[in-house]
């Protein structure tokens, strides 16, 4: 193990995670994990890790940090104006860095969560099968909490590559995101709505974070015979409650049970969209059925294969 990053300024909120704490689930610990599980291999396929190496998660405002030894570094998800010793790098491309190298990340200018990678991985402790932070239960990460300034962080085992990686094109994330998901599970309450649900726009509030996105838009009210509420269940990510005031709620990875009703479920390889979206971006969900959810996922995994075997088997742009 040994020191890779010392934290100079850490942004506006900075976390340690990796693909999730999927272990503890059943006793109500959430997933946690990075938000954007596509920015986050990218990130660390770019500099020849595994993807289930934990990586930094910026949010809004990236930090500020010393090199510590020498590695290569690759920057994901939100534009947020990478500069080594003042100089501007490019993202979704591996840079080498060295002892003494300060690495500077501003304002999300497209997207709202960068990703950083380090050859080995950021190196904190194993808790419950995973290094992910989990803020709420301050569990996991650097002591379960967001990173501080003089923060020293460590990284694993790996070797330095031969030759940058670079991804063949630039994500964007747009204003105006379409989102795929599936009616329910409570769909059968808002028999009257669904239709206008799946036909709106929604306006992403400032009130969304790691846990879930608050939205406004047209009332989706439930249907006159419908309960009033429901005995609190589990829930996953991706899942859209609608409290009683009629604005849908995305759920993502720091929640285990709610008592709201669902009307639908962000299918799993969408969710990365929604967790770049900034506030005053636009949603408009897409309804699909099951076993076209199924296919969009297959079709996803085999698209991300794809993607490992071109980064890890040498392609430099």
């Amino acid at each position: 193990m040994t020191d890779a990053l010392h934290i100079i300024s850490p942004g506006s909120s900075t976390t340690v995670q990796d693909m999730g704490r999927f272990a503890a689930y059943h006793m109500g610990v959430p997933v946690s994990g990075s938000l954007d599980d596509f920015a986050h291999r990218i990130a660390n396929w770019l500099v020849g890790n595994s993807s289930q190496c934990a990586v930094l998660e910026m949010s809004m405002i990236g930090a500020q940090f010393d090199i510590l030894c020498p590695a290569d570094m690759s920057v994901t998800g939100a534009d947020m104006r990478l500069h080594v010793n003042g100089q501007p790098h490019p993202q979704w491309t591996s840079i080498r860095v060295h002892p003494g190298d300060v690495v500077e990340l501003g304002m999300a200018e497209n997207g709202c969560r960068a990703y950083v990678a380090i050859t080995g991985g950021i190196n904190v402790p194993v808790v419950m099968g995973s290094r992910s932070t989990y803020l709420g239960g301050r569990v996991g990460g650097l002591a379960g909490r967001a990173l501080l300034a003089g923060d020293i962080l460590p990284r694993g085992e790996g070797q330095v590559r031969d030759n940058p990686r670079s991804l063949p094109w630039i994500p964007l994330y747009p204003d105006k995101i379409f989102i795929r998901a599936i009616a329910g599970p409570h769909d059968d309450w808002f028999r009257n709505s669904l239709d206008q649900f799946f036909s709106s726009g929604f306006t992403v509030t400032a009130q969304s974070n790691r846990m879930g996105y608050r939205l406004v838009g047209p009332e989706i009210r439930r249907d006159p015979d419908a309960p009033q509420s429901i005995i609190s269940e589990p829930v996953m990510p991706g899942n859209v409650q609608i409290p009683a005031d009629g604005q849908p709620i995305i759920l993502l990875k720091e929640q285990t049970i709610g008592g709201y009703t669902n009307i639908a479920t962000v299918i799993s390889p969408d969710i990365f969209r929604i967790a770049q979206a900034r506030p005053d971006d636009t949603v408009q969900f897409l309804r699909v059925e099951l076993d076209e959810a199924h296919r969009i996922y297959r079709e996803w995994r085999e698209f991300l294969k794809s993607i490992e075997s071109l980064l890890m088997d040498g392609f430099s742009g």
